[in-house]
């Protein structure tokens, strides 16, 4: 059963790519570079959608922007902020 795509009707929704939203492509797309490089593409390919399909579910079981925040938390995504803290420090003293 499929079920009925989202169209973006607001200015803070996420980007898209005609139909799919970028974080869904990014696994894929990885996935198919990879494959090419490695020369397994059917592997890479089918390791893409498997990784879209337990993004999908780890990302419908929790609030907008959640990735985001976490890559901020580990280190990953540097905010360009100028009051942005650096995300490794865990404790503010006083």
């Amino acid at each position: 059963m499929s079920r009925p795509v989202e169209i973006p009707r607001h200015i803070d929704d996420p980007p898209t790519l005609l139909l799919w939203r970028i974080d869904d492509l990014v696994p894929v797309v990885l996935m198919l570079v990879l494959g090419i490089l490695a020369d397994q593409l059917l592997v890479f390919l089918l390791l893409g959608l498997v990784l879209v399909r337990l993004y999908g579910r780890f990302r419908d079981s929790r609030p907008d922007g959640y990735a985001l925040h976490w890559a901020y938390w580990v280190g990953l995504l540097g905010l360009r902020g100028r009051t942005t803290p650096n995300s490794f420090i865990r404790r503010w003293l006083p």
